[in-house]
């Protein structure tokens, strides 16, 4: 084969293979709610949405408040010391509109990759962005999945199961996940070259930024778990602290990874095994998660608003330049 041939067969081939990755997220998503319809049937999914009042919802979007400033501070930070700087109001209201986008559409980080995207072409260098919000993201999650092997190890929520789950199982799986994470994260965010990615990194490891960013990490991981905790009392499901947490922060790690349908799929399934595996009934676990994603998903309506506000300023903008 010839090199123009070459050149001409890499990109297709590309092309079907970025394809090809933007429909697998979803279609797993799909795959493993089917599998849950399956296994335990519809009325779990009805008793979740069922469980949740006006009030929770209320006090569920309260405390997205809080979540969204947290996420947004971080983001914040690590685009100062990006060299993209980001007004925190401006942070705010894009989170916001990420988190609407985030659980409205497939593979549950088209949101994230819009607010890069945008934010790259207003420091007028899109990889930056890009980069901010992938660096950004991977901070949570590290800090999420150390927080839940800790908590797995100490509280050790499984031991007491009928269902054998081996002691390095948690771990193992988390840590999986974790690299896994970064690796989707360094391949569609645009963390590839080695050069840029020791730099980043040398430019975010300062102590004072890197307790800035644990600490807006423990606020945002503070206001999911509450919300969780929500969840299991609209649902009916007393657990001690000692328990509940640990298993809020597993399923909060599997729901992170995006391979999703608009946040449905993984969370569902995490939680039915992870209530199943501690003793209680998988129905439980995904009446809960059911119950969460209404929740996160009322929460995130200033999202829909701020879109709605967005395309109007831009529309004005262009009647006035035209």
């Amino acid at each position: 084969m010839t090199r123009g041939a070459v050149a001409i067969v890499s990109p297709v081939a590309e092309a079907r293979t970025t394809r090809a990755r933007r429909w697998a997220r979803p279609l797993g998503g799909m795959l493993i709610l089917a599998a849950i319809l399956v296994w335990l049937g519809v009325d779990p999914f009805l008793d979740g949405l069922r469980a949740v009042d006006a009030p929770t919802l209320l006090l569920a979007t309260v405390i997205a408040v809080l979540t969204t400033v947290g996420a947004a501070w971080r983001w914040h930070l690590v685009a100062g010391r990006l060299h993209a700087p980001l007004p925190l109001s401006a942070a705010v209201a894009a989170c916001y509109r990420a988190q609407f986008l985030n659980v409205v559409l497939p593979g549950g980080v088209l949101g994230d990759v819009d607010r890069g995207v945008r934010h790259g072409r207003e420091v007028e260098d899109v990889a930056r962005g890009l980069r901010a919000v992938a660096w950004e993201r991977i901070a949570g999650q590290v800090v999420l999945a150390v927080l839940t092997v800790g908590a797995v190890l100490l509280a050790r929520p499984f031991a007491n199961s009928a269902i054998a789950v081996p002691s390095w199982l948690a771990p193992a799986v988390i840590l999986g996940a974790l690299l896994a994470a970064a690796l989707l994260a360094r391949t569609h965010l645009g963390i590839r070259a080695t050069q840029v990615t020791r730099s980043d990194a040398r430019a975010l490891a300062r102590p004072g930024l890197i307790g800035k960013v644990l600490l807006a990490s423990l606020v945002v991981l503070a206001g999911h778990v509450t919300t969780f905790w929500l969840a299991t009392r609209a649902v009916d499901v007393a657990l001690p602290v000692s328990e509940l947490v640990p298993l809020a922060l597993l399923v909060l790690f599997v729901a992170a990874l995006p391979l999703n349908l608009a946040g449905w799929g993984p969370r569902e399934g995490a939680a039915a095994w992870a209530f199943a595996a501690a003793g209680l009934q998988a129905s439980q676990g995904l009446a809960v998660a059911v119950a969460y994603g209404a929740m996160v998903l009322v929460a995130a309506l200033p999202g829909a608003v701020l879109l709605v506000l967005r395309s109007r300023g831009r529309q004005e903008e262009v009647a006035t330049h035209g």
